[in-house]
């Protein structure tokens, strides 16, 4: 009997250890708070490169979309004020072109962005002073500018925005996971803190981009303002 009442209770306190980490519940704790993101130009030069052959969009470029499908990006090339982005029309190919300097540029849209400050207009349309909207960012090795003279709507706000059609060239593209990088031509763009930032880290300058904020980053250590959420400017 004694072995017999051993094994018992060795079985009722097994089922009592089971039972008893079976009930334990995992509280939040209230005081936590989540560390804040790392600045552009340190995210870039720490996260994870992804693989860039997912990524390619055409000869010599990589593009991706953001997972909420509001930043759409490129590391590309660009002639002049002529990026060749394969989902938009542009000049790039244009053999009156061809006497420009090709330079690698990352690009990006946005289907819902801030205004660009008064500060960071860089364009004067053709003397008008008009028609230079947001939910556009370009960096070359050594500059990154936000906004641009545009009439109409870019590809992105046409397919994501307010009244997109949610299908076209830019939603067939692959996504970027939060967190990962890539990097072309020295430039690096990667998805992270709700946005897309892009810089070349060496020469120190880049660009951070969301649906409410957006970020100039010169060697200097300058930045833009956080400028104010706006809806997507259509003309």
């Amino acid at each position: 009997m004694e072995p017999m009442r051993r094994t018992l209770l060795g079985i009722l306190a097994a089922l009592t250890l089971l039972a008893a980490t079976a009930c334990t519940v995992t509280q939040k704790d209230p005081d936590y708070v989540p560390p804040a993101p790392l600045p552009a130009l340190e995210q870039l030069r720490q996260a994870p490169l992804a693989d860039a052959e997912k990524f390619a969009a055409g000869q010599d470029i990589l593009s991706f979309a953001t997972a909420d499908r509001n930043v759409v990006c490129s590391l590309t090339s660009a002639r002049g004020e002529h990026v060749n982005l394969p989902y938009e029309p542009n000049g790039y190919s244009d053999s009156a072109n061809n006497k420009l300097a090709t330079v690698p540029v990352a690009h990006c849209e946005l289907a819902a962005y801030p205004k660009p400050e008064a500060t960071d207009i860089t364009d004067d349309c053709s003397g008008t002073g008009l028609g230079y909207l947001g939910g556009a960012a370009l960096l070359t090795p050594d500059t990154a500018t936000y906004g641009e003279c545009r009439s109409g709507v870019t590809q992105q706000e046409a397919e994501f925005g307010p009244k997109g059609t949610r299908n076209g060239p830019i939603s067939q593209l692959q996504v970027l996971d939060e967190g990962q990088n890539l990097e072309r031509n020295g430039l690096r763009c990667s998805a992270y803190d709700g946005g897309v930032a892009c810089g070349n880290v060496s020469a120190g300058v880049g660009f951070f981009v969301s649906r409410d904020r957006y970020e100039l980053i010169s060697d200097t250590g300058k930045t833009a303002s956080p400028a104010p959420s706006e809806a997507p400017k259509t003309p």
